[in-house]
């Protein structure tokens, strides 16, 4: 994340390198320790810096950042020609550098070549199996080809080594999600409930996967991780209130009022909140909210 100041620094620099003012080493400098994506701007003031032998050289052995800082905003520009000579250049000094050996699969993928740039990361693995980077890679291969199945194996794999990684349970649960393997979504919920408890994103993503189950244990637990949310969320998740409304009447439904849950008048405090919540912000849309909560004969 960018602080204030951090951001107005940026722009400053940036102003004064679009001027002719100077300053794109320290431009581009600030891009790499931010981590922000300006690869449009890396391209254009880094490859004039690696072009002209005088400059580049001033740069002792940051030369070599930038030639990797350029080869990569090349790649998200697709300007392969300048990438390539940059990986070129970085071979010919690190030829058994595992990280330039990243860099070319990467290359490889930028050109389409999904299975070349498998087999050089299979190869990478052989040398370093825990390098985290490779093993996103080639998830991230599998789902540019469309491979979903592919990719929920090699998330697999990966998880197996590093279990404490919760954007890869995110990234397995909604790659099953959209294969509709919603219990094995509901497992990787589960997971990621129990190591980061107070984020109402994975409360409502696992309450989404319960209600779709369907069924009237699953329905009841949906409604408490809906109600989690709101909890969370100080009660202003739209969404979640409105899971509230549909599991109380899925449950009703399934229960045909025998159930005790049926008396709780959660389902009711959601909808008058609903309500409210259009009141203030979608008057217009109030009618239209009203028809679908009669439609769940809550109101």
């Amino acid at each position: 994340m960018v602080c204030k100041a951090e951001q107005t620094e940026l722009n400053r620099l940036e102003s004064q390198v679009d001027h002719g003012g100077g300053g794109a080493w320290e431009y581009l400098t600030l891009i790499r320790k931010l981590k922000v994506r300006r690869s449009d701007d890396v391209v254009k003031y880094g490859s004039p810096i690696l072009n002209d032998p005088k400059k580049r050289s001033a740069l002792g052995d940051d030369e070599w950042t930038l030639y990797e800082q350029v080869a990569i905003a090349a790649m998200d520009c697709q300007r392969l020609d300048i990438a390539k000579d940059c990986v070129k250049a970085l071979q010919k000094k690190f030829p058994e550098s595992r990280r330039v050996g990243r860099l070319q699969a990467l290359l490889l993928e930028a050109k389409g070549l999904w299975e070349e740039a498998d087999n050089t990361y299979s190869n990478l693995l052989e040398d370093n199996p825990l390098d985290q980077v490779i093993h996103k890679r080639r998830v991230a291969i599998a789902k540019a080809q469309g491979d979903n199945l592919k990719a929920i194996e090699s998330l697999n794999k990966y998880l197996e080594i590093f279990m404490a990684d919760h954007d890869a349970w995110r990234e397995l649960a909604e790659s099953y999600v959209s294969l509709q393997m919603y219990k094995q979504a509901a497992f990787c919920y589960e997971e990621l409930l129990l190591s980061h408890p107070t984020v109402p994103l994975h409360h409502l993503a696992y309450a989404d996967v319960l209600y779709t189950l369907g069924g009237l244990e699953n329905l009841q637990t949906a409604k408490k991780y809906y109600a989690s949310t709101i909890d969370l969320t100080k009660g202003t998740n739209t969404r979640a209130l409105y899971g509230i409304c549909q599991c109380a009447s899925a449950i009703n439904q399934l229960s045909k009022g025998r159930n005790k849950d049926d008396k709780d008048e959660l389902h009711f405090l959601a909808a008058t909140a609903l309500e409210k919540e259009y009141k203030r912000r979608a008057p217009a849309k109030l009618a239209l909210l009203s028809a679908s909560l009669k439609s769940f004969k809550l109101s």
